[in-house]
């Protein structure tokens, strides 16, 4: 049985989901501590008290679907790992940064969360988000793989560092700590660099599961 969230229709349609859900990977790596900022799209200045996670207390949203697209992307998301909650509310937001609350529903005895929601038109192609799920007081207790925001072109900008992994190819670490496998547009690029990659992203990629970005330009950092 699915779980539908009541979401505002001015911001999304809501749709069901069977429970047959596909198994999305997980995430690459989360930081020990995820800290956040509650904000609003209208109001980012309004404060609630600081919230701090641990991974071990966030439960793996299973499949988020697509995980990439421009600004308005109509989003499906599924999940039935959670545990029970009289209220869900579901957000959107980056890490340790400010996040949207979405809309709010009720699991039922199975704990199913399915939802429909939409990529904020504010949302930019220069870092990923991630969707949360919070309970009924906004603890956070779901997360989900990023969702690559893209530009008109269908690419995305990362700023970070390039690392060695010990894989044999060029990764690159970017503010979040989310590896990017790179390939294209490389000479010069050397482990310890300090970069901005613009190119066009994808979700398979040769390099341990990474998702990966087509380098067409890049500059150093700063």
């Amino acid at each position: 049985m699915s779980i539908l969230f009541a979401l505002p229709a001015r911001r999304a349609r809501v749709a069901r989901v069977t429970r047959a859900s596909r198994q999305t990977r997980l995430a690459i790596l989360l930081p020990a501590v995820l800290l956040l900022l509650p904000a609003t799209a209208t109001e980012a200045a309004a404060q609630r008290p600081i919230e701090y996670a641990t991974v071990d207390s966030l439960r793996h949203i299973q499949s988020v679907e697509p995980r990439l697209g421009p600004p308005g992307t109509t989003v499906e998301i599924y999940t039935e790992n959670l545990p029970p909650q009289a209220k869900i509310h579901v957000g959107i937001g980056a890490m340790r940064a400010g996040f949207e609350a979405l809309g709010e529903g009720e699991q039922q005895m199975w704990g199913e969360v399915s939802a429909t929601v939409r990529v904020p038109r504010y949302a930019n192609w220069e870092r990923p988000l991630v969707f949360i799920i919070f309970n009924g007081i906004f603890s956070p207790i779901g997360i989900s793989d990023p969702f690559h925001v893209t530009n008109e072109d269908g690419m995305v900008q990362r700023t970070g560092r390039i690392t060695d992994e010990g894989m044999g190819c060029v990764t690159l670490r970017d503010q979040d700590e989310y590896m990017y496998a790179l390939s294209g547009e490389l000479e010069g690029l050397e482990p310890g660099d300090e970069v901005v990659v613009e190119g066009a992203i994808s979700l398979e990629g040769p390099c341990g599961g990474a998702d990966s970005i087509e380098v067409v330009r890049w500059r150093k950092a700063g």
